[in-house]
C-alpha cells in the first residue's frame, strides 16, 4: 500500500436512502475535494479549521452541478486514518453517489481497496490490529452481546490485557539478558521460585482468556444447530418462530419438509445457525428419502440438537430411533404443543437429554427456557455478565495457544531445575505469538488477508 496516495470510496451501502457518504483520505484529500466543492461561504476547505462541516455544491470538472452537499474537513493527525480526511454527505441514491465518486477520482484520488481506511489507521499507528479487527466485528455483529464485546475490544479491553502479559514476559527476558551480559555485577534478580511463579501466573491469565474462546467463537459464528424429530411435530413452525419470518412451509401433511432449511436466528444473546430438517422416518418417496439422509448429515455436523416431539401423542419407537441417531451431541428436548394437553411426561425423556422443556410454538411458551438452557450448555452465562475481554477470533485463539505452549515449555524447564536463562527462546516465542494479536509481529500477508475481509469504504 502506498501511503503517499490519496484514496476515496463510498462508505455507506449502495441503494436509495436519506444520505450517502463518500470518504477521501490522504495527503491531497482536501486539495482534491476543493477542486469539485463550491462552498456557500465561498471559502476553500484548505482555509477552514479542522473538524468543521461546510454547506455547498459538488460541481464537476466540466462545471456541472451534481448535488447540494455537506462536507466535513478533518486534518491530520486527529482523524480516523491519521491522514487528512474529507467526507462528502450527499443525497442518497446510486446515480448521484456514483457521479460524485467519479468526479473525485477524476480530480486525482485513487479508488480505495477493501478495508483500506482502517488499514491506513493501523499502519499510521491510530489503532493496533486487534482494535482494527473489532471494527469489522462491530459492523457484522448479529446480537447485542457480540456488539458489546466488539466495542470493548475497539476500546482496548483485549489489547490492554495482551500488552500487559507481553510486557511481563519482556521483563523476564530482560532480567535473563542482564544476568547473561553482566554476571559479576551483583544485580538483584528473580529467584528461581519467583521466576517460576511469574510464569505460572502468566500461564493462568492466558488460560482464562482461552477459556472464553469456545463460547466466544460460537457467539461470533453462531452455534450449528439442527431441529430433528418425526414429521409434523412442529419443527418448521419452530424455525419460523425463532427466525421471525415464514422460512419453512407448515402444513398438517407429513413429509412437507423434504430438504433442510438453514437460517441464522437470534435467541436473546445467542446466534444459532439453525437447520429445520426433514422428518426422519422410513419412506418410499425418493425425494423425501434424500431429505432424511441430509437430516442425518446435519445431526452429524451440528453442535446442538433440538429434538421435538408432539405432546398430544405418546412416545413411540420412531422417537427413540431418532434419539439414537443423535449420538454424543449436546441435546435439548422440546415437548411441543403442550398448550393443548400433554400425553408425554418429561421424566420419559430426561434420561436422554440434558434439558427437557415443555414448549408451545403457538403460545411461545418455553422460548426463554430454551435460551437459558443453551447458554448453560455452552457456558455463555459468564460472557453475558462480563464481555470485557472475550476471544471471538480464531486467529487470536491460535496465537494464545502458541504462547501458552511456549510458556508451558519454559515452566517444564524450570521445574527440571535447569537455570532460567535456558527459557529465553521459549519466552521469545511467547512474546512473538502475543505480538501477532496486536499486530507487532504479524506478517504483511496476514495483515492483507485480515483487511480483505472488510467492505470497500471502511
Amino acid at each position: 500500500m502506498d501511503l503517499t496516495s490519496t484514496v476515496a470510496a463510498i462508505s455507506t451501502p449502495y441503494g436509495t436512502g436519506g444520505i450517502s457518504i463518500i470518504r477521501i483520505s490522504g495527503t491531497d484529500a482536501i486539495e482534491i475535494t476543493d477542486k469539485i466543492f463550491k462552498a456557500s461561504s465561498r471559502k476553500k476547505l484548505s482555509q477552514c479549521p479542522t473538524h468543521t462541516i461546510h454547506h455547498g455544491k459538488i460541481v464537476s470538472l466540466d462545471d456541472k452541478v451534481i448535488d447540494e452537499v455537506l462536507v466535513s474537513v478533518m486534518k491530520a493527525p486527529k482523524t480516523f486514518t491519521g491522514e487528512d480526511v474529507c467526507e462528502i454527505n450527499c443525497h442518497g441514491g446510486l446515480v448521484v453517489t456514483k457521479a460524485i465518486l467519479e468526479e473525485i477520482l477524476r480530480a486525482g484520488a485513487l479508488l480505495a481497496d477493501r478495508g483500506e481506511f482502517t488499514k491506513r489507521a493501523f499502519l499510521n499507528g491510530k489503532m493496533d490490529l486487534c482494535k482494527a479487527e473489532a471494527v469489522i466485528d462491530i459492523i457484522t455483529s448479529k446480537t447485542a452481546l457480540e456488539q458489546e464485546i466488539s466495542v470493548n475490544q475497539l476500546g482496548g479491553a483485549l489489547s490492554d490485557k495482551i500488552n500487559n502479559v507481553r510486557e511481563r514476559l519482556i521483563a523476564l527476558c530482560a532480567n535473563i539478558q542482564v544476568l547473561i551480559d553482566y554476571p559479576d555485577e551483583g544485580l538483584e534478580d528473580f529467584t528461581d521460585e519467583q521466576f517460576e511463579q511469574e510464569l505460572r501466573d502468566i500461564h493462568s491469565e492466558i488460560s482464562t482468556l482461552l477459556k472464553s474462546s469456545n463460547a466466544g467463537l460460537l457467539i461470533r459464528s453462531g452455534i450449528p444447530a439442527a431441529i430433528v424429530g418425526k414429521p409434523n411435530v412442529g419443527k418448521s413452525s419452530l424455525l419460523n418462530l425463532l427466525s421471525g419470518v415464514e422460512k419453512a412451509i407448515v402444513t398438517d401433511v407429513e413429509g412437507t419438509t423434504r430438504d433442510a432449511i438453514e437460517e441464522y436466528v437470534n435467541l436473546g444473546d445467542i446466534t444459532l445457525r439453525l437447520a429445520d430438517t426433514a422428518g426422519i422416518r422410513e419412506t418410499k418417496d425418493t425425494v423425501e428419502a434424500i431429505g432424511v439422509e441430509r437430516s442425518k448429515e446435519y445431526i452429524k455436523n451440528s453442535d446442538l440438537i433440538i429434538f421435538m416431539t408432539d405432546a398430544q401423542k405418546e412416545l413411540d419407537s420412531r422417537d427413540f430411533e431418532i434419539i439414537d441417531t443423535i449420538g454424543n451431541k449436546k441435546r435439548i428436548a422440546l415437548i411441543n404443543k403442550c398448550d393443548s394437553g400433554n400425553k408425554i411426561s418429561s421424566k420419559e425423556l430426561e434420561p436422554y437429554f440434558e434439558h427437557v422443556i415443555e414448549f408451545s410454538v403457538k403460545t411461545e411458551t418455553g422460548v426463554l427456557e430454551l435460551e437459558t438452557a443453551i447458554k448453560n450448555m455452552f457456558e455463555m452465562g459468564d460472557l453475558t455478565n462480563d464481555g470485557s475481554s472475550v476471544i471471538t477470533n480464531a486467529r487470536h485463539r491460535d496465537a494464545l495457544i502458541k504462547a501458552q505452549n511456549a510458556i508451558s515449555s519454559a515452566i517444564s524447564t524450570v521445574e527440571a531445575l535447569i537455570p532460567p536463562d535456558t527459557t529465553f527462546i521459549d519466552l521469545d516465542e511467547a512474546i512473538s505469538a502475543l505480538g501477532e494479536i496486536v499486530g507487532l509481529t504479524v506478517s504483511e500477508e496476514i495483515v492483507d488477508k485480515i483487511f480483505h475481509k472488510f467492505c470497500i469504504g471502511k
